[in-house]
């Protein structure tokens, strides 16, 4: 079954090489993931404004307790830029606790949805596997 997904784009173009990141965060406890989605969709409203920001996927599988992202950047100094904006800072805090968190990044030569999703999907769909960053 395909998770729930919304896309996002960002002020960048993506016109050229992108990287992308896929986050998996799995809740420790149900009453969790309404709020951890929630914290996806704060970080979501600030996208249009995020310097290097092509796009991003929110993605939810409930019935896992499963949410995450799917973020396509310019530069890996972009995706560091949001790993350490204070906002994104403050909801891996609070959540550090409630659950596991994996991720993955490649690069490509140029940003193509459907086939950025379906690499991605592929990626979740192996839920359990230890974190790696995917070949290029």
């Amino acid at each position: 079954m395909e998770p729930l997904r919304s896309w996002r784009p960002g002020p960048a173009g993506g016109g050229g090489p992108v990287l992308v990141s896929v986050t998996d965060f799995t809740c420790a406890y149900p009453y969790d993931l309404p709020k951890v989605y929630r914290a996806g969709l704060e970080l979501r409203r600030a996208w249009p404004s995020l310097e290097g920001a092509v796009g991003l996927w929110l993605w939810t599988k409930p019935l896992r307790l499963r949410s995450g992202s799917v973020s396509i950047w310019e530069t890996r100094e972009d995706l560091h830029r949001f790993v350490a904006w204070p906002p994104h800072v403050a909801i891996m805090r609070r959540f550090r606790d409630r659950g596991t968190i994996r991720a993955h990044t490649w690069t490509a030569d140029r940003f193509d949805p459907a086939e950025t999703w379906a690499r991605a999907a592929r990626l979740l769909a192996q839920a359990g596997e230890p974190s790696q960053t995917a070949p290029a």
